[in-house]
């Protein structure tokens, strides 16, 4: 039996800061993609994945539990009664893989953590998941280091791209189109996002609008 995975997610109204290039409905289908291929990571690594939902949806690859609270409510109840490891990972990581999420796993620290953008928490791996707390929102990767110190747990910190990178403004899905693999870039480019390289930066273009969506990300 593997390390128990679970990966929050919201299926209404998901992705809001998307809105300006994805109406509601492809927001909708665009987070459950990013949602599989994470499964698909977690799968390949061993792990045994359950995705825990504010509200009940359709859900074949993995099995789905139903929880109407906020994200530190609902992963606090989680890890209440667990005294073996656990892995907490979030659903918009497409670009996830299972080398990095072994790498993660394999800590011989107490907690492991995955930094995101801005301070946030991508990932956290407990060797025994009643001996934490999580405490998401605002500057999550400091308050989570600050608690195992707290704690007196050791903790490791992997710096991974490929669990780095979470998806939530249009910006974001410039990565995405240059090094994702799975179900999530496919559904961009079947809707017709390309790389647009104008004046020496990335940014994005939809072919299928009459007038293209540019968002510009970054330099080469």
């Amino acid at each position: 039996m593997g390390v128990p995975a679970i990966i929050p997610f919201k299926p209404q109204n998901p992705k809001s800061r998307l809105s300006c290039v994805l109406t509601p409905g492809e927001r909708e289908i665009f987070a459950q993609t990013m949602l599989s291929d994470v499964v698909g990571a977690v799968l390949g690594a061993g792990c045994d994945p359950k995705v825990v939902s504010t509200e009940p949806f359709p859900f074949l690859p993995a099995p789905v539990e139903t929880i109407p609270l906020g994200l530190n409510e609902t992963l606090n109840k989680e890890l209440a009664g667990m005294e073996g490891p656990v892995l907490i990972i979030m659903a918009d990581l497409p670009l996830a893989d299972s080398q990095a999420i072994g790498r993660v796993i394999a800590t011989p620290m107490d907690v492991a953590l995955v930094p995101g953008r801005g301070g946030g928490t991508n990932a956290i791996y407990l060797q025994r998941g009643s001996s934490f707390r999580v405490d998401y929102y605002g500057a999550s990767f400091l308050k989570h280091a600050r608690i195992a110190r707290e704690r007196g747990l050791s903790c490791d910190v992997v710096d991974t791209f490929r669990l780095h990178t979470d998806v939530d403004e249009k910006e974001d899905l410039v990565e995405l189109l240059i090094h994702g693999r799975g179900t999530s870039r496919k559904f961009l480019e079947d809707l017709g996002f390309e790389l647009s390289l104008e004046k020496g930066r990335v940014g994005i273009r939809r072919k299928t609008e009459s007038t293209d969506v540019e968002s510009s990300s970054r330099k080469d």
